[in-house]
C-alpha cells in the first residue's frame, strides 16, 4: 500500500511540475527560440553560424521530444491525451521533425514541420488555445454569413458587369472580374478611383458603391464579429462551469481522503484499546 501511495505522490509531483509556470515558461521560451532559429536560416549566414543553427535545431527537436514524452507519461489517462486535438497536433509535429532528411523532399517536409513547431505556442498558451477553439467553433455560423455575403457579391457583380463593362472592360468585363473589383472596393483599396470612373457616365453610380460598402464593410463584418463574440462568451461560460465542476470533484476527493484517514485512525485506536 505504501509503494502505491509513493507512486501516486511521485505522479502528483510530476503533474505539478508539468502544470507549473516555470515548466510552461521554459517550453514557451524554447518555442520562441525555435521560431528565431527558423527565421535565421532564411538569411545568408556564414557556414559556422549555419552549423551552430543546425546543432541548435537538433537540440530543440530533442527537447520537444522529451517534453512530449514527459507530458504523455504524467497524463493519468493516456487515451484521453491522444484524443485531445492539441496534444495530437503537438505529437505529430514533434514526431514529424524526427524524419531523416536524406533527400530533397524529406528536407522540404522537415522544414515545413519545423515551421509548424511555432504553432505549438498556441497549444501551450491557454489564452491562445481558447481563441483558436472559439474561432473554430464559430466557423459554422460564419459560413452562413459568408454564404449570404457571396450572394450579395454576386448580385452586385452581375449589376456592375451589365452597367459598367463598357466603361472599363478590365474591371467589369464579366461576373468573376467584377467580383474581384468589388472585393477591392470592400477592402477600400483605391475604391474611389473605380467610382469616379463610372460616375463620369452614370452620375448616380455612387449609390451602387455606398450601398455595397454599407452591406459588406459594416453589416456583414459586424455580423462576423458578433458570431465570434457569441461563441467566445459560450466558451468562457463552459470553461467556468468546467472549472467549478473540477473544483467540486477535487473537494469531494479531499473529503473522501479525510474520511478514509479518520476511519483508519479510528481502527488504530480501536485495536489499541
Amino acid at each position: 500500500m505504501s509503494s502505491v501511495q509513493t507512486e501516486l505522490s511521485a505522479l502528483h509531483r510530476l503533474q505539478a511540475i508539468e502544470s507549473s509556470r516555470l515548466f510552461q515558461g521554459a517550453v514557451i521560451s524554447i518555442i520562441i527560440l525555435s521560431a528565431l532559429t527558423i527565421g535565421a536560416k532564411t538569411y545568408d549566414v556564414p557556414p559556422l553560424f549555419s552549423h551552430v543553427l543546425s546543432i541548435l535545431d537538433n537540440g530543440i527537436t530533442v527537447f520537444f521530444l522529451i517534453e512530449i514524452l514527459f507530458r504523455f507519461g504524467v497524463c493519468p489517462n493516456k487515451k484521453r491525451f491522444l484524443l485531445d486535438g492539441w496534444n495530437l497536433f503537438d505529437t505529430l509535429v514533434v514526431v514529424g521533425s524526427l524524419i531523416p532528411m536524406n533527400n530533397a523532399e524529406a528536407v522540404l517536409l522537415g522544414r515545413l514541420l519545423r515551421v509548424f513547431r511555432v504553432l505549438r505556442l498556441v497549444s501551450v498558451v491557454p489564452e491562445l488555445r481558447f481563441l483558436i477553439n472559439s474561432l473554430l467553433r464559430a466557423i459554422p455560423r460564419m459560413g452562413y454569413i459568408a454564404l449570404l455575403m457571396f450572394i450579395i457579391f454576386y448580385i452586385y457583380a452581375a449589376m456592375g458587369s451589365m452597367f459598367f463593362a463598357e466603361i472599363d472592360e478590365f474591371l467589369w468585363g464579366d461576373v468573376a472580374v467584377a467580383m474581384l473589383t468589388l472585393f477591392r472596393v470592400a477592402t477600400f483599396e483605391d475604391w474611389t478611383d473605380v467610382m469616379y470612373a463610372t460616375q463620369d457616365v452614370y452620375p448616380l453610380s455612387w449609390i451602387y458603391y455606398l450601398t455595397f460598402i454599407f452591406l459588406t464593410a459594416f453589416v456583414f463584418l459586424n455580423m462576423m464579429i458578433g458570431a465570434i463574440l457569441e461563441v467566445m462568451s459560450e466558451e468562457q461560460n463552459a470553461r467556468q462551469a468546467e472549472a467549478a465542476h473540477d473544483e467540486r470533484v477535487r473537494m469531494s476527493q479531499q473529503l473522501d481522503d479525510v474520511q478514509s484517514q479518520l476511519a483508519e485512525l479510528k481502527e488504530l485506536l480501536r485495536n489499541k484499546t
